[in-house]
């Protein structure tokens, strides 16, 4: 037999598109490009289909409906969407409301955290705009697949949780059709299964957060989830004091004092809805936390650059 007619061997292909907002990078490994990219529109099909559910700017995403009908009756939504709002508040019961979906009545009214922003919201207004934020104010009903948010005014939001689960189902889906290893990367929140062409690990860099485009550190992975959260994505800079967009739901203030929680978990849905919390909870407490959960793990780098993690994490 010839060589030419061997069957080539597996290689990597890569497609960057504009997704939720976001800059998605898929890669498959596959046998040729015409495979791929097959593969690589399934991915992109199933996060544009999440992004239809929860989107906030659509009018008749399901999301939309919940956040129009606060306070004034239950919206009945896909189990999907139902499950997803269910594991959300679940998330908030572990890290004591530090991830709260209903955050969505502050976003834009409280913090744009563009340039015309030019001094903090006085303590009272943050306050007084936090009062609707509460996960307990989210009543579920199973039997039939109702959401109601009980407070007039209300909002939630999937901005927290949203990348890792669109990247967790495009990877599902992929897994579904075949492909026994790729990446999802959205915007730094990546879930990795399987092994690159060579037969290693994926080799993940950790940002650094004084220079985002530069790994301090690199870790190899495969079946496992990484999501960043870091204050170099969006901040302000105010009477030279920099402000991270990542907001206390308690406070209705920016935390400070941390510049970048790493999570490394199972699936990218739970890494991605960890990492803000964390941020939150400071370090003490975060990874007090991180550490009586099986299977997670966590880098966290203070404003003075020190780097702490959970147990069991081994930088290179």
């Amino acid at each position: 037999m010839k060589a030419e007619n061997k069957p080539s061997a597996d290689q990597k292909y890569s497609q960057t598109l504009k997704l939720m907002g976001n800059s998605f990078t898929i890669t498959v490994v596959c046998p040729d490009k015409g495979q791929a990219d097959a593969h690589i529109d399934l991915a992109v099909g199933e996060i544009r289909r999440i992004e239809n559910l929860l989107s906030t700017f659509r009018q008749d995403s399901q999301t939309s409906l919940i956040n129009d009908n606060a306070g004034i009756k239950p919206v009945r939504v896909d189990l999907e969407v139902f499950n997803l709002i269910e594991r959300s508040v679940g998330i908030s019961r572990i890290t004591q409301g530090a991830f709260d979906i209903t955050y969505g009545g502050i976003d834009k009214s409280l913090w744009n955290f563009d340039k015309t922003m030019t001094r903090l919201p006085d303590a009272w207004t943050a306050l007084k705009m936090v009062h609707l934020i509460d996960y307990r104010n989210i009543i579920l009903d199973r039997e039939n697949t109702t959401v109601f948010l009980k407070e007039k005014g209300m909002r939630i939001g999937f901005g927290g949780i949203g990348k890792g689960y669109a990247a967790e189902m495009a990877k599902q889906i992929l897994i579904k059709n075949g492909v026994q290893s790729g990446i999802i990367n959205a915007s730094g929140d990546l879930s990795a299964w399987g092994l690159q062409p060579g037969g290693g690990k994926w080799t993940i860099g950790v940002a650094s957060p004084d220079a985002p485009n530069a790994a301090f550190s690199y870790m190899e992975i495969s079946n496992k989830a990484v999501a960043t959260s870091g204050n170099y994505e969006k901040f302000v800079i105010i009477d030279g004091k920099k402000y991270s967009h990542t907001i206390d739901p308690k406070t209705g203030l920016p935390i400070s004092g941390i510049k970048s929680v790493t999570i490394i978990a199972p699936n990218a849905e739970f890494a991605d809805a960890m990492a803000t919390p964390i941020a939150v909870m400071g370090i003490k407490a975060g990874l007090f936390l991180i550490d009586q959960i099986p299977d997670l793990y966590c880098i966290i780098i203070d404003d003075s650059n020190k780097i702490y993690t959970s147990k069991n994490i081994n930088l290179k």
